[in-house]
């Protein structure tokens, strides 16, 4: 595939790095000379330098016969119209923009489409941060939620901690535990290394353990590898820019919620737009306001400014002060792995999310959702089934017949409103959707083929 991508920013160059080993020809347009050299060393791209939006820029990219164009620049004008020129001059087929701005996601139906602006598929990172964070609040101490069909199926990340029942106990006890719950251990990473999960496989405490359920059975699963936490009450929130007014609007209907926003006038809007919000004009670093707002009764901490440093701070002085939670925004990903498992609880990558979703178009055959895991490594997928026996490498075989990639497996099959958890014996309709987890991202292309209906195969 012939993709071009606009900005070469943190999502940009990270967006690269995930699709350049994947059979795409790749050109990043930058106007930042630095920035575009540095990545042109690092991986087998074609670079342009220039403005994203001007037609000349879009024309030396080879936006003619490009499959696919994506602007993930800072600026959503920009992104906005160098999809109107891609579309105008060179009929680019696929439009990806990132947008940011709440003022123009407002009117997304009537500004986006080939009669309006063309943008095909938007990417809001504000939006998909918040309800990232919402499923977090929602199931506490999972690492990680994520949703497939509509809801119905979860992929949760927890770490096995001494005390869990299952901690110590093979896996095929599992189902002994939980007699009426199906569930299905998608991966189980040990210090770093993924270990194929087997019925003779013994959980460690600190396994870090990727599991498969409907979304009703997730907390009964999670009760099973490590000590069931009470669901949270009163919920902190440092910064009321726009994830942070998001999240407190979600979790107010829900939740006691308190948001620190620094600037006064910032605090006097958002007291006027949230309903069950207590706002307050502070700074989430000072010890006296913390205490203050009583943070020792407070279930979770989520620190959420534009400042790194910031939250990195500010939450590890609330779990010092009492915080039983705390979540930190992180916008360097290098600065993740460095917090996350000590004083900070779970560090949250934007660009994690934000890849996600964009990876969900960019993928082939019919892909619903995709999510990279485990900084790009490894990738969950939900994929459409469709075609016969004659025209499916899936369709009409049971599950032990498929021959998946090395490190792939299926966790879950959703038919209509009834989930069902894979087994050896669970054949494949067309139809269906099917959840898969890849342990090694590098093998997508070999899952992509296979749900791609074709002429009869012998």
């Amino acid at each position: 595939m012939k993709i071009i991508i606009l900005g070469a920013g943190q999502v940009g160059g990270t967006l690269v790095e995930n699709l350049v080993g994947e059979q795409n020809d790749i050109t990043l347009v930058e106007q930042n000379l630095d920035r575009l050299r540095e990545l042109q060393d690092r991986f087998d791209i074609q670079v342009i330098h220039g403005h994203a939006a001007h037609p000349e820029t879009l024309r030396r990219a080879g936006a003619e016969d490009a499959d696919m164009l994506i602007a993930v620049t800072n600026s959503d004008e920009t992104n906005m119209i160098a999809c109107q020129v891609a579309y105008s001059l060179f009929h680019t087929p696929t439009k990806i923009a990132r947008i940011r701005a709440d003022q123009y996601l407002k009117y997304k139906g009537d500004l986006f489409g080939d009669n309006a602006i063309p943008v095909d598929h938007i990417i809001s990172p504000e939006s998909l941060v918040t309800n990232y964070i919402r499923r977090l609040v929602d199931y506490p101490g999972a690492l990680q939620v994520l949703d497939f069909a509509d809801g119905k199926v979860g992929l949760v990340a927890v770490k096995a901690y001494y005390g869990g029942p299952l901690v110590g106990n093979a896996l095929s006890t599992l189902r002994e535990h939980m007699p009426n719950v199906d569930t299905r251990v998608a991966a189980i990473f040990r210090q770093g290394r993924a270990i194929k999960p087997q019925g003779t496989t013994v959980i460690e405490a600190d396994d870090e353990v990727f599991f498969i359920a409907a979304s009703g059975h997730i907390r009964a699963v999670m009760s099973e590898l490590q000590r069931l936490e009470q669901p949270y009450r009163k919920v902190m929130i440092a910064g009321g820019g726009n994830i942070g007014a998001g999240l407190a609007k979600q979790l107010e209907k829900k939740y006691a919620v308190k948001l620190i926003e620094r600037s006064p006038a910032r605090a006097a809007y958002l007291s006027e737009k949230l309903s069950n919000t207590i706002v307050f004009t502070g700074d989430a670093s000072d010890q006296e306001l913390l205490q203050e707002e009583h943070i020792d009764q407070t279930d979770v901490f989520i620190a959420v400014t534009n400042d790194d440093e910031v939250n990195i701070m500010s939450a590890m002085l609330a779990k010092q002060l009492g915080a039983h939670k705390v979540m930190v925004l992180i916008q360097r990903s290098a600065y993740v792995d460095l917090v996350q498992g000590g004083t900070i609880d779970i560090a949250i990558s934007p660009q994690t999310a934000t890849i996600s979703a964009l990876l969900t178009h960019i993928r082939r055959a019919d892909i619903v959702n995709v999510y990279s895991l485990r900084r790009g490594a490894a990738e969950a997928i939900e994929a459409v089934a469709h075609g016969d026996a004659g025209t499916s490498h899936v369709v009409g075989r049971a599950v032990a017949d498929i021959k998946l990639p090395p490190g792939a497996s299926i966790g879950a099959i959703v038919r209509g409103e009834e989930v069902l958890i894979a087994h050896d014996r669970t054949v494949i309709e067309s139809g269906d959707h099917v959840i898969l987890f890849l342990v090694n991202k590098q093998h997508i292309t070999a899952v992509e083929k296979l749900f791609q209906p074709s002429a009869l195969f012998f």
